[in-house]
């Protein structure tokens, strides 16, 4: 059988910690920021976990992982 392929999307958004949850970036950081206030900016610096519900999904685009 070939390999099965990771999505190209998942392997650029998301990283997995050391317990198998997955990180990612938060939406809404990318430009037009004049118009959000500073404690909505200042929220959503860095990065957050993927719910519960959706991270078995994701992990089914990506069969052997993420770094």
């Amino acid at each position: 059988m070939p390999k099965m392929k990771t999505k190209s999307g998942v392997k650029k958004r998301f990283s997995m910690t050391a317990t198998g949850k997955l990180k990612h970036g938060v939406a809404g950081k990318r430009h037009r920021l004049i118009s959000h206030n500073s404690k909505y900016i200042r929220q959503n610096r860095g990065t957050e976990l993927l719910s519960e519900a959706d991270t078995p999904r994701v992990k089914l685009w990506a069969p052997y992982g993420l770094k």
